[in-house]
């Protein structure tokens, strides 16, 4: 006798239907045509006959059969009806042959929905299918910025190259992000073996990820995944067995759970409060106390870098302040070598705190951390969501607002150059800030930007000269070998040479002399154990961790200008992001009395109308500038895509024919 399927997969219908109206859901199938309107805007998109996953199979084309069958696509209609007979029949023909006749479904949002072979996917899916063949026409939603659009957008532009359908994020840019760490350049097509060995390490990663839990986060077995790939990288991902990979993930559990939140980052302005010591405290160590070994972690060196030499100065003054309390380490050109060995040697050796100056640090960072949870490890970098490394930076754009009020006043024709290091989370709002700083004080004025990691600092100055620009900003620091002149800050440059007006200030000594403070005193790590976020601190001029100084050739009543907006400024009754902004579009952000939020500030990636001049897209740049905008550009930067909407394939009628 013929062993019967369809009482089983009954029961499963009726379990999955008292579910749903348990928990006040609708428990049949939705109806595509519910969901999609039928107004003829809607584009359709024939995309061929495609593998969909049996998973995102969710709905029928029509409502002619959505009440045959539960959320689950198990029947629900009795034992003796037709219905019932032909599922049946069906099912004993796959058993004996296999079903090969694709379906057709409608593909929305990356959700299918069926118009031909209902009862298929129901059998297909009561054996566990993965995969099932399918003839797909794609429907494009109007395009309307939210967020979950946009995601889908990113979606449609990876699958015209990956044709990859079954990995899905919740935070945008991921997509290309995933493309980068699997080492591929923008829209490169992938091959067939590309396809195969990713399936195959999705569906381990996934069998690991939700037999430790995963299925009880909201975020998605992708995110979990991208997660994972930028600790341990793709490669060891591929290589790794499933007990391998369930250890790893149980060590990066807080990583993975982070990927849930909504917001990842939690923003500290302040330091966290410490406990006053003596004044003697403050120059001798304590008695007993164990002595910190800090590292300080360098991809440059001082000699050639202003950036590395400005570190380098901050780690000097904390060795001397804390007068043996503290030994530090310097480990330079650390690209030049193997970064994840390094951070491996540094710990070794005995570092119990490391800082890595530089944002192109941050993967070996993250790894280092999560496989040496003892260890402080922190990254010099902005806007970077991750549990295991703390991140700081400091709120530079306050400074740059008040230079730029010195050279709007400054300025003799209105013209103001300024020369930028690379498209990153902070920079923008400094370049922005500056520019906001000029028009307040000289409404016509126009800023001209330049980009040092587009032919060099050198070459970025030159261009402005040659357009008769005199007055220029350009570095923050400088390095060991210019400290003596006038390369660096806001300066006039004139046939005669240079004259140095005023120069901005990172005060890194004192930033590292905080923190030790604090790790010392283990607030910092309360306020780490506390949050389930990721921590990026992001002090300002308040704090004393960035200032400005000018030279005598501005005039008094210019310096006295320049001090009254630092009192506003550190005081609070001073943003220089308040009121309403006008970008080089013609879009206005913000309101009315109203300051931008941080967030606003730092993910800024647009300038203000005031500024002549771009921000460059990926190609344009540096090796250095590209890979330092891997780790932390912003998103015109950052972004490896063409228009996702464009189609690669021949578009079928308008929707309201496509229904046909």
């Amino acid at each position: 006798m013929t062993e019967t399927y369809y009482g089983d997969a009954l029961k499963l219908g009726q379990k999955e239907y008292r579910a749903c109206v348990d928990a006040g859901v609708e428990p049949c199938l939705p109806a595509f045509d519910d969901i999609v309107s039928r107004d003829g805007t809607a584009t359709g998109v024939d995309l061929g006959l495609v593998q969909v996953p049996a998973e995102f199979i969710v709905g029928t084309k029509t409502k002619g059969r959505t009440t045959s069958f539960a959320r689950n696509f198990m029947p629900l209609l009795a034992e003796n009806t037709e219905f019932a007979t032909k599922w049946e029949k069906l099912c004993q023909a796959h058993l004996k042959e296999g079903i090969r006749d694709p379906i057709k479904v409608y593909e929305y949002m990356n959700r299918f929905y069926v118009e031909e072979g209902n009862k298929r996917v129901s059998v297909l899916k009561f054996f566990g299918a993965v995969v099932i063949s399918a003839h797909v026409t794609r429907i494009l939603p109007e395009q309307n910025g939210e967020t979950e659009n946009e995601i889908y957008y990113e979606f449609v532009s990876f699958y015209r190259y990956s044709k990859v359908n079954f990995i899905e994020f919740s935070k945008k840019g991921s997509y290309a992000k995933l493309q980068t760490e699997m080492g591929k350049e923008a829209e490169e097509a992938w091959t067939d073996e590309d396809r195969s060995r990713f399936k195959k390490v999705y569906y381990a990663f996934r069998e690991a990820y939700e037999a430790k839990g995963g299925k009880k986060l909201d975020s998605t077995v992708g995110d979990a995944m991208l997660a994972y790939i930028k600790v341990y990288g793709y490669e060891a991902l591929c290589d790794s067995s499933i007990a391998e990979i369930k250890k790893n993930i149980a060590k990066m559990w807080e990583e993975v759970a982070l990927q849930q939140e909504e917001s990842p980052i939690e923003l500290k302005l302040t330091p966290p409060e410490e406990k006053k010591p003596s004044i003697l405290a403050r120059v001798l160590p304590v008695t007993g106390s164990k002595t910190l070994h800090v590292a300080f972690l360098y991809d440059k060196n001082p000699e050639t870098s202003g950036w590395t030499n400005g570190h380098d100065l901050g780690r000097q003054h904390v060795q001397t302040l804390f007068n043996g309390q503290i030994i530090t380490e310097t480990y330079l050109d650390v690209m030049e070598d193997d970064p994840q060995s390094v951070l491996e040697q540094v710990i070794a050796e005995g570092n119990n705190v490391v800082f890595t100056t530089s944002p192109r640090l941050l993967p070996a960072s993250l790894r280092a951390a999560v496989d040496h949870p003892d260890v402080t490890i922190m990254n010099c970098s902005l806007n970077t969501s991750h549990r295991y490394v703390r991140t700081y930076y400091a709120r530079m754009y306050e400074v740059k607002f008040i230079t730029g009020v010195i050279a709007g006043t400054l300025t003799e024709d209105g013209r103001v150059g300024y020369v930028c290091d690379y498209p990153i989370f902070g920079q923008i709002a400094g370049i922005n800030a500056f520019a906001l700083g000029v028009q307040m004080v000289n409404p016509r004025a126009k800023v001209y930007l330049e980009w040092s990691s587009i032919g060099g600092g050198k070459s970025a100055i030159q261009r402005l000269t040659d357009r008769g620009i005199q007055l220029i900003s350009s570095q923050d620091l400088a390095k060991q070998a210019d400290r003596d002149n006038t390369s660096f800050g806001l300066s006039r440059i004139t046939e005669e040479g240079q004259q140095m007006l005023a120069v901005p200030i990172w005060q890194w000594g004192v930033y590292y002399e905080k923190i030790l403070r604090r790790i010392l005193d283990k607030s910092l790590q309360n306020e780490y154990e506390s949050s389930s976020k990721a921590l990026n601190y992001y002090w300002g001029m308040a704090e004393g961790v960035v200032d400005f100084a000018c030279s005598e050739a501005v005039p008094e009543s210019v310096r006295k200008l320049a001090g009254y907006f630092k009192t506003g400024i550190c005081s609070g009754t001073c943003n220089p992001f308040s009121g309403v902004l006008h970008t080089q579009s013609g879009e206005t952000i913000g309101k009315a009395n109203e300051d931008l939020s941080l967030e606003e500030i730092i993910n800024m990636d647009y300038l203000v109308d005031n500024v002549e001049g771009t921000i460059p897209v990926y190609s344009e740049l540096t090796t250095t500038g590209k890979a330092t905008v891997d780790m932390v550009g912003v998103e015109p930067a950052a972004k490896r895509t063409a228009d996702a909407a464009e189609p690669e394939v021949k578009e079928t009628e308008n929707m309201s024919e496509t229904g046909k």
